[in-house]
């Protein structure tokens, strides 16, 4: 049997065509891997005021059957284990999504309360990501 040469000549791929292949891949990856990332940091954001106001809607609900808002030495925990009641406002104190817990003050610095998250860093102040994030938009 002859074996054409087309059959022969068709072996694999050459060095050459397979670093072509990763330099373009790596120019693709360097393209749209800053706009992935920029997105799922913006999400982290988002996430984080989302479940802000939901402790806020807690914070009013509790405000409403006991009058006040928990103190500062009560803190959110209140809102799981309130007194003088079988449920709470919360099934658990949340943490925001870089897994710190939230800063919560009673009397607050800008009303009866002030809730916010440290940001990505964990600490105060910041810039970008780093920023306190307040549950409050004039904060």
């Amino acid at each position: 049997m002859v074996q054409t040469r087309s059959a022969r000549g068709q072996a694999g791929f050459t060095l050459i065509e397979i670093m072509v292949v990763v330099i373009i891949l790596g120019i693709l990856i360097s393209l749209v891997a800053p706009n992935v990332f920029g997105v799922l940091e913006d999400a982290e954001v988002t996430a984080t005021q989302a479940q802000m106001k939901a402790v806020e809607t807690a914070l009013a609900t509790y405000r409403m059957n006991h009058r006040r808002y928990p103190t500062s030495d009560e803190g959110l925990q209140a809102l799981v284990n309130p007194p003088g009641r079988d449920r709470g406002y919360l099934d658990s104190v949340p943490r925001d999504s870089w897994d710190n817990e939230y800063q919560y003050r009673s009397p607050g610095l800008n009303g009866d309360y002030d809730l916010y998250s440290l940001g990505r860093d964990g600490q105060e102040g910041g810039e970008g990501l780093d920023a306190d994030i307040s549950s409050r938009a004039s904060d």
